[in-house]
């Protein structure tokens, strides 16, 4: 006799051993739990066959041949990624919305011996949940704004603010783009907005409400991913601790950060040409001989004075947050940034 099956609605992983999704490839692509292994009971290919014979032949030919992938996928988990899972171990299986999938994997799982457990609902449900938490646990977060030109490494503040102890949202990391015409980050995709908000609400679960969550000033839009209704308007009226820094010096910085833009030059004067609508081809031509020139700090400088600060100035504009503090940086040099983590800290110290 096997282990017990377990039906639940808890789907943090902390609980379980593993979060066995079995869904196909290209579902678990496009989101998952967080922390979830993917182990398809049947391939992105195998599941469009059996819809065929589903549909041109029988349901029973459909669920006969279907039977036998799963039976042999879940005999290669078992045999690989399960291979080494001791008598003790606790799985969570989960499908689309806690069907023939996972009851599948799971009842085999029970024989074996382990306690299992499956999501009521499967994906479905989970989703239900995420969406459910970034309506409600923003609204019970306080946010400092960290606000300043581009260039002026409010990325590295971030980073530097959680190296001293302090609680961050890096958005650009979750969003994997820099928030601007040129933040694509080479080799690293966005990930779908069902992904970029899974990771979210697992980044804002472990905040303490009674803690700042010190977070950069973003657009509502980071690259192609859209923040939450709730989450965008708590950063809009939350108060800001501004950075000043020179734009030569920022455009130092950018130049570091953005290497990779400089070592394609094509792609460079693709994103250039895409700016052509809106500052005309009389600037954009001047960048692209900047370009060819590979005239790298006077084309950052000259970006930054003609697109970014413009654009940078109306958004602030736009919103009307308390000031707390203006924060003069001499570079983006590390000793400067974490100065600058230090100095911020000393002000949130001082206003409680």
């Amino acid at each position: 006799m096997g282990a017990p099956i377990t039906e639940t609605k808890k789907w943090q992983s902390a609980e379980y051993d593993m979060v066995i999704d079995v869904r196909s490839p290209s579902e678990f692509a496009d989101d998952h739990i967080p922390g979830a292994v993917s182990m398809p009971v049947m391939s992105d290919a195998e599941r469009a066959e059996i819809g065929t014979v589903y549909k041109q032949r029988s349901a029973f030919l459909a669920r006969k041949k279907g039977s036998a992938l799963v039976a042999r996928n879940i005999a290669d988990h078992l045999e690989t990624k399960l291979h080494d899972m001791p008598p003790n171990f606790t799985p969570l299986i989960h499908c689309w919305r806690g069907g023939q999938r996972s009851k599948a994997f799971a009842q085999i799982c029970s024989e074996i011996g382990w306690q299992t457990y499956t999501l009521k609902g499967g994906y479905k449900s989970y989703r239900r949940d995420v969406l459910q938490g970034l309506e409600e646990l923003p609204a019970q977060l306080s946010f400092i704004v960290i606000a300043g030109r581009t260039g002026s490494g409010k990325t590295d503040i971030l980073a530097g603010l959680a190296d001293q102890g302090a609680q961050m949202l890096d958005l650009e990391e979750l969003a994997q783009h820099r928030g601007s015409l040129l933040g694509r980050m080479v080799d690293r995709p966005q990930p779908s907005q069902r992904m970029f908000e899974s990771n979210l609400l697992a980044a804002i679960q472990n905040f303490d409400p009674g803690q700042p969550i010190y977070v950069e000033s973003e657009s509502s839009r980071v690259g192609d991913i859209q923040l939450p209704p709730v989450l965008w308007q708590k950063i809009i009226t939350a108060p800001m601790i501004s950075i000043a820094t020179s734009r030569t010096a920022r455009a130092t910085y950018l130049l570091s950060g953005y290497k990779q833009l400089t070592e394609d030059l094509s792609d460079l004067q693709k994103l250039v040409t895409g700016m052509t609508h809106r500052h005309g081809h009389e600037r954009t031509a001047i960048w692209q001989g900047l370009i060819e020139d590979k005239n790298w700090q006077n084309l950052a400088e000259d970006l930054l004075e003609c697109h970014y600060d413009p654009a940078y100035d109306k958004s602030i504009l736009r919103h009307d947050r308390p000031l707390l503090a203006e924060i003069e940086q001499i570079d983006c040099a590390p000793r400067t940034i974490k100065a600058t983590a230090s100095e911020i800290l000393g002000i949130d110290n001082h206003l409680n």
